[in-house]
């Protein structure tokens, strides 16, 4: 595992050193879990614009029309 060194304002410092203590979490967990969740939505974006022009081509404009469809 690699070491990620962030600079954070004091108030958002304050509000992970909170959640931190309130779950029993270290600050790095969190920081991971919200990190894996970032690269996980930057993904989807990406993998959504990627197939968005093939989805349209059949007529899936909308999510519910996607889920119809699945």
């Amino acid at each position: 595992m690699t070491t990620l060194t962030i600079r954070l304002d004091p108030k958002l410092e304050k509000a992970l050193a909170q959640i931190a203590k309130r779950t029993g979490r270290t600050k790095s967990e969190i920081a991971r879990e919200a990190l894996e969740r970032q690269i996980a939505v930057a993904r989807f974006r990406e993998l959504r614009r990627k197939t968005l022009p093939f989805a349209e081509a059949q007529g899936l404009v909308s999510d519910e029309d996607v889920f119809s469809a699945v």
